[in-house]
């Protein structure tokens, strides 16, 4: 569904959308008309593109075969495939041939030149991180917008309602005042602080190192250093992902929000001065929506 209600940024973007599974005709054009779905929903019943493209879950068919009961089997299994569906007798056939889940982005002539792929099941890239990872611009919503001193800053989360597994991102848009910089990765080997985000550590997601843009380097006068900055606009990426496994699943089982708080830390400087640090508290309120695992399929 997200994509759908990304279509119109996407297509302002140039960018064509097309979504591939082993379903039938029939089963993907009734899905599309019950959800509204409008971009090209594409039917390879007998997964002939899903090998082609080497994401065959096969450990679907280790877990039917005569090894199904194996240990590592069963591990890889309870990773790899979605046990709610894995453990019904009577939807255990119609998983038989299922992709691992992905985004491959291809060009003008239908080359590969980027995909997304998690290795857990559950986890997936949002389509709004895919899109920003792509150099694809938000529309943000539910920004955070703040002015300190030295500059001014937009945050918004890329999605306002996640669920386990969701892969998404916090934005951070940057704009020094004229005059100041603010420090790049590297520049904390000579005792600066990098700005980015300290969020607080939560059992319900994990973080990911923060994605910076290329840097320059700022030669400071007074110390003779040369320091790698900011001084223009930029854009900080911290990725972030909401926990699959099923213990995490049940103690979410009753939540509707999901808070992540923390803070934008920065220091800045002009040709002649070097501020304090700053810390700016941040904190970021998502809709946290339940999986649904019940499904009507005909094949």
């Amino acid at each position: 569904m997200e994509l759908q209600d990304r279509l119109e940024e996407l297509t302002a973007a140039g960018v064509g959308i097309a979504a591939i599974s082993y379903d039938s005709q029939a089963t993907l054009a009734t899905f599309a008309e019950r959800r509204g779905i409008t971009f090209p929903l594409l039917s390879d019943e007998d997964s002939a593109v899903i090998t082609d493209y080497g994401i065959l879950n096969t450990v679907v068919q280790e877990g039917l075969g005569p090894n199904g009961d194996d240990p590592e089997v069963v591990a890889d299994v309870h990773r790899y495939v979605a046990a709610a569906v894995f453990d019904s007798p009577q939807l255990r056939r119609m998983i038989d041939g299922t992709p691992f889940p992905g985004t491959f982005m291809l060009d003008s002539d239908a080359r590969v030149t980027s995909r997304f792929f998690e290795e857990f099941y559950r986890e997936r890239a949002s389509t709004a991180t895919v899109m920003l990872k792509s150099g694809i611009d938000l529309s943000p919503i539910e920004a955070i917008q703040g002015e300190t001193a030295q500059l001014r800053f937009t945050a918004y989360p890329s999605n306002t309602v996640i669920t386990n597994g969701t892969r998404f991102s916090l934005v951070l848009e940057v704009l020094p005042d004229p005059g100041m910089h603010v420090y790049a990765p590297g520049a904390d080997e000579m005792g600066y602080r990098v700005i980015g985000f300290n969020m607080a550590p939560s059992e319900y997601v994990r973080y990911f190192p923060v994605t910076y843009p290329d840097s320059e380097i700022y030669y400071f006068k007074p110390l003779d250093e040369y320091v790698p900055v900011y001084q223009e606009s930029f854009t900080l990426l911290q990725e972030v992902i909401v926990e699959a496994a099923a213990e995490i699943e049940e103690e979410l089982a009753d939540i509707d929000a999901l808070t992540l708080s923390g803070s934008l830390d920065y220091q800045a400087c002009d040709d002649a001065i070097c501020y304090l640090p700053v810390s700016v508290p941040v904190s970021f309120s998502l809709e946290f929506q339940h999986l649904d695992y019940a499904r009507s399929r005909s094949r």
